[in-house]
Parts: structure tokens; sequence; C-alpha cells
């Protein structure tokens, strides 16, 4: 595997190949930079779950209804989700609170051929504006956000969603069993190996995320999907302790 080299028109992401002192990961220029490459390398699954957004936007979009991408960061998904919406009479909005992730998903949406017109906003995804939604994309965003607002930005999206509508949301999740934990964190961990990341890069990376990604369980996210308002949880898409899941608006 050794997927060393970044894809053409990306930079390589080397942001903790030298030993440095720790601090807070952070959505900043740096990692704008190198994200594609980042989360090529580091998100099993990432390159299935981008285009299946494109499928499921396609399958449950409503006339005339408005499609959110919280926390879009450089527009993957927000690209996707246009792809698959109709060329006119909804709504695509694209959110982020990094002001280094908006002005590059701008490049990124301009490249895009697509009519589907987006609108991107510079905002906290806790406070943004969510109304008459048929589809919503929390794409491994909720495990950044604080643990005790989760409920109620879920909330926020599920009374604003149609009957019928869909939210997709991806996260990276930990088990109950300690066991388990351990066996899916390795094998994590040699995925990064085969993406050419040190052992260094994936310790320094691995404790800069230690306070600000802060995984639950998949009980912990159907049970407060639950107490949202929405029904019906799926999970469509699982590789080690990476997942997605579809929940529902019930009609």
């Amino acid at each position: 595997m050794n997927q060393r080299r970044p894809a053409p028109g990306q930079s390589l992401d080397t942001l903790y190949a030298t030993d440095q002192p720790r601090q807070d990961f952070r959505f900043d220029e740096s990692v704008a930079r190198v994200f594609p490459d980042m989360i090529r390398r580091s998100v099993p699954g990432y390159t299935t779950i981008i285009p299946m957004i494109e499928v499921i936007t396609e399958q449950y979009v409503q006339p005339g209804s408005r499609c959110y991408d919280l926390g879009c960061s450089l527009g993957a998904s927000t690209l996707a989700m246009r792809h698959g919406m109709p060329a006119s009479g909804c709504t695509l909005v694209g959110v982020d609170n990094s002001p280094a992730m908006i002005e590059r998903c701008k490049h990124y949406i301009a490249l895009d051929d697509h009519p589907q017109p987006v609108t991107l906003r510079c905002e906290d995804i806790l406070e943004t504006d969510i109304s008459d939604a048929s589809v919503t994309t929390l794409n491994f965003t909720l495990q950044f956000v604080d643990p005790a607002r989760r409920v109620e930005l879920l909330t926020r999206i599920a009374e604003a969603t149609r009957p019928g509508g869909v939210l997709i949301l991806s996260e990276k999740i930990r088990f109950d069993s300690q066991a388990e934990q351990a066996t899916q964190t390795r094998l994590h961990h040699e995925f990064k190996r085969a993406n050419g990341y040190s052992d260094l890069e994936i310790s320094q990376k691995r404790s800069a995320l230690e306070q600000v990604l802060i995984p639950e369980t998949l009980d912990e996210h159907r049970q407060r999907l639950e107490a949202a308002g929405f029904r019906d949880m799926a999970v469509w898409y699982q590789c080690f302790n990476f997942v997605s899941m579809l929940a529902f608006k019930p009609d």
C-alpha cells in the first residue's frame, strides 16, 4: 500500500513528521492545505463514503427543500450532495467555522461545473440557521462538537427536517469491549502505516486529537438520535472504528 505520494494538485501531509510540542488539533490554514491528503490516508473508507453521499442524496432529496453539509471543510460532501440533487428547485448550504476551510472550499466549488448553486457559511454549526431540510450531512463532524451539546444540535436538525428526510452521520466510534477497542485501534494504526505515516506521526496526531475528537459508541449515537427525534437508524458502512449511518425523520 504505502500511499505516501499525494494525488496531483494536493500537498503532502507532513504536519506531524517532526518531533514537536503537543498542541490541540485545529482546522487552521496548515491543516486546510494538506487536508485532502490527510483524510485520504487517515480515514478508511472515505473514498467510498463520499460518492455514496451523492447516491443517498439523490434517493432522499425532496423537491423545493434545503440540503445541508454541516462541517463541510473543503466541500467533498458538499460536492457529492450537489451532484445528487436536481438541477433546480432546491437549496444547498455548506457550513464550517474555519475560515481557512471555507476559503479553499470556495475554490473547489468554483471548479465544479454542476449548475446547482451552493451557499457557503463561515459559521458555528451550533448557531447556524437550519430549516426545511430533506438531507443533512454530518460527515465526521459531530465528533468534534462538545458532547454536552450534541443532542442540542441533533434536535435542531431533526426539528428542521421534513418527514421522510434523512441525516447522514459519519463518525469515528469507540467500543464497549476493551479487547475490540484495542483491535480496531491497532488495525486503524496499521492502515495509517500502510499509507506512509510513521509511528511518530501517528503518535503525535493521536495526542493532538485526544481532547478535540471525542468518539462515542454506536449505542450512544442511536440513543441520542432517537431522543432528538429521528427513527430507523441504520449503519450502512463500517471499516474498523469508522462508521456511517442513516437516521430518518418519521413521516
